[in-house]
């Protein structure tokens, strides 16, 4: 049975569920997958200043995100900084939120309840699968190549900042 909760929260889902690593992280490979490439390695300065986040909460984000060079890849010294691999531009989006220790979105409980199941539902249990399954399939079939070319044609944003129209 829907409600105005259910519509609201199914609304706002994609907004409430990410945490700031989260969505930090998202944005700050969208601009590594655009700007950068094994030839042109990007700085922290410049990547903090394109997705409006502070330099020291990037640096971290990067950090995880170049664990094992599974997401992003970095070289350290005066020509080094961060890029995509081609393998690392084909990945899901679901890669990004993993690397950052956020894939509970697709199988917590909406509640933050331990016991929730199929057998033991929360009140939002019914619901929340369903939007559950639904981003889980967003973030499995989007990749992050998909992303940053939506972003190069100007159909969606990474930052705060307005865009000027021209």
């Amino acid at each position: 049975m829907r409600n105005g909760f259910y519509d609201y929260f199914a609304a706002k889902s994609n907004a409430i569920m990410l945490s700031k690593s989260a969505e930090y992280a998202l944005r700050a490979t969208i601009y590594i997958a655009l700007k950068g490439s094994e030839d042109n390695k990007l700085g922290i300065d410049e990547i903090a200043t394109a997705i409006d986040s502070p330099q020291s909460f990037t640096a971290k984000i990067l950090q995880l995100l170049t664990k094992n060079n599974n997401v992003v890849s970095s070289v350290r010294g005066p020509n080094g900084g961060f890029y995509l691999t081609d393998a690392a531009r084909k990945l899901p989006v679901r890669a990004v939120l993993e690397a950052v220790g956020e894939n509970g979105v697709l199988t917590k409980c909406v509640l933050g309840l331990k016991e929730c199941s199929e057998t033991r539902p929360c009140p939002m249990h019914e619901q929340y699968r369903t939007i559950k399954a639904q981003l889980r399939q967003m973030f499995e079939k989007t990749t992050i190549h998909d992303l940053a070319e939506e972003t190069r044609k100007g159909k969606i944003v990474i930052n705060n900042r307005l865009v000027k129209k021209k």
